[in-house]
């Protein structure tokens, strides 16, 4: 059986990344491996950036260039269809993935394990079917905030909403060992992998793991306020949950906000100071942005 892969060929490095994190994190079902990297198409012409996203099924070519150019707002160059040989991608492209270092965080999988120096701060993530690794600019973006947020308080509990592979959970929980934090996400599967990794990193009996929508799930309506809530899903859930999510938060209770494009970040703020949150900073990375806010 074959493998396909759909390629596109960018001139410029903020489209070629906003192209790749787009295709990661934005369709239903995304590709099973995605590289990036640059290349010179022939030989009279400059360096560009190649993007390479494999697929176990064959994806429309001109639907998915349209999508991308109707959802970034970018002039797209037309994407190529290739077969390749049928490989395991998830796993050769996660053993190429390097460390990251995200203030005190290091992220890293099993392929490092032997090169990472142990510690609190050092987390194993395998992300396998749930999104994050830290590679991507919104999970490396949650981490830095989560770095300064828990240098300066120490939060006692925590919603980490669309939790993924669950590493911004397991890094609070690193952070504030005695938080009490819930780790929730609308695919099952996400859940599941991020239960095994928050027991791989020795956490997982202080995370409470739910597939839920939002924040209707009976324990989360249990629950008392959180001193800290965690979003890095997209723009259009973040604006839709505003209001939950603002009343799921303390007086003066810490927001995180990311999978947002730095484009939709002014819409997401004003859904947010329209209850009642004040921006406390802002930061854009690769075309994406994250928010950090304080209830009023």
């Amino acid at each position: 059986m074959s493998a396909h892969k759909i390629i596109f060929d960018e001139p410029g490095r903020s489209t070629a990344h906003a192209i790749a994190a787009a295709l990661q994190d934005l369709f239903d079902p995304g590709p099973t491996a995605l590289t990036l990297f640059e290349h010179q198409p022939t030989a009279d012409a400059g360096l560009h950036w190649r993007i390479e996203a494999y697929y176990d099924n064959v994806p429309d070519a001109d639907a998915l260039t349209s999508s991308l150019k109707e959802i970034l707002g970018l002039d797209i160059a037309a994407a190529q269809i290739a077969d390749v040989p049928a490989l395991n991608w998830v796993a050769l492209s996660q053993a190429a993935l390097p460390p990251v270092l995200a203030g005190r965080f290091t992220i890293h999988g099993s392929h490092d394990t032997s090169r990472v120096p142990r510690g609190p701060f050092s987390i194993l993530i395998d992300a396998g079917e749930a999104f994050g690794t830290a590679h991507h600019a919104t999970t490396y973006g949650c981490l830095l905030a989560l770095d300064r947020l828990t240098r300066r308080t120490h939060f006692n509990h925590v919603l980490d909403l669309g939790c993924g592979s669950g590493v911004l959970a397991i890094a609070v929980a690193r952070a504030n060992p005695h938080a009490r934090i819930f780790a929730t996400d609308l695919d099952r599967q996400s859940v599941t992998v991020a239960a095994e990794n928050m027991r791989l990193n020795g956490v997982g009996d202080r995370i409470t793991t739910l597939c839920a929508n939002g924040l209707n799930a009976p324990a989360l309506r249990r629950s008392p306020a959180f001193d800290l809530v965690i979003a890095n899903i997209l723009a259009g859930p973040l604006i839709e949950l505003s209001g939950p999510i603002a009343r799921s938060l303390v007086h003066r209770g810490a927001l995180v906000l990311s999978g947002l494009l730095t484009h939709q970040a002014p819409s997401v703020i004003a859904a947010y100071n329209a209850q009642g949150m004040s921006l406390a900073s802002h930061a854009r990375i690769n075309g994406w942005s994250t928010l950090v806010l304080q209830k009023r």
